[in-house]
């Protein structure tokens, strides 16, 4: 598929629902729970995701379209670790759905054009990407920590499912 804002959007505006609905109400084992060490719980995910929202993808855009120094600021794959920290999994989600809706407002209303689209910026680690690049990673982003959070569901009943597990991808 080839890059289309409006495709775009139709993920970035229903991640914030998808999460609400995969999460809210449940226990802690399993919101709490990763998938051993250096791994990530859906709470951390959600904190993860808030933490773009506030120095990630808007940030990057504005490099691109409005700063003479295009160089992106490095971001911290971890901060939502501290960011995170004493909140409820219910106030992670409302944050992140009201930034989400903000951004979203503020993309909307910079019109962007062909011209916009392959304007570029400098990331730490690639050098120069575009800002369809950008936008196609900010998707590819949401959905990747989708089936992240899923995986490390499913996982919480890897030994519970038995024999049944050979048919479960997600689980080999």
């Amino acid at each position: 598929m080839e890059f289309d804002l409006n495709k775009t959007r139709q993920v970035l505006e229903r991640t914030p629902r998808v999460l609400e609905d995969l999460l809210s109400g449940h226990t802690d084992e399993w919101i709490m729970n990763n998938e051993g060490e250096d791994t990530w719980s859906p709470y951390d995910i959600v904190g993860h995701l808030i933490h773009g929202e506030h120095t990630d993808w808007m940030g990057r855009l504005d490099s691109i379209l409005n700063k003479e120094d295009k160089r992106f600021v490095p971001f911290d794959r971890d901060a939502m670790f501290k960011e995170s920290d004493r909140k409820s999994l219910q106030q992670l989600l409302s944050e992140f759905k009201e930034l989400r809706k903000k951004n979203l407002q503020k993309l909307s209303g910079l019109n962007l054009t062909d011209d916009d689209l392959n304007k570029i910026g400098i990331h730490p680690e690639f050098g120069e990407v575009t800002l369809t690049q950008l936008l196609s990673t900010w998707t590819v982003h949401d959905l990747t920590h989708i089936a992240q959070i899923t995986r490390v569901m499913a996982n919480q009943y890897k030994q519970a499912i038995g024999p049944w597990i050979k048919y479960f991808r997600v689980l080999q």
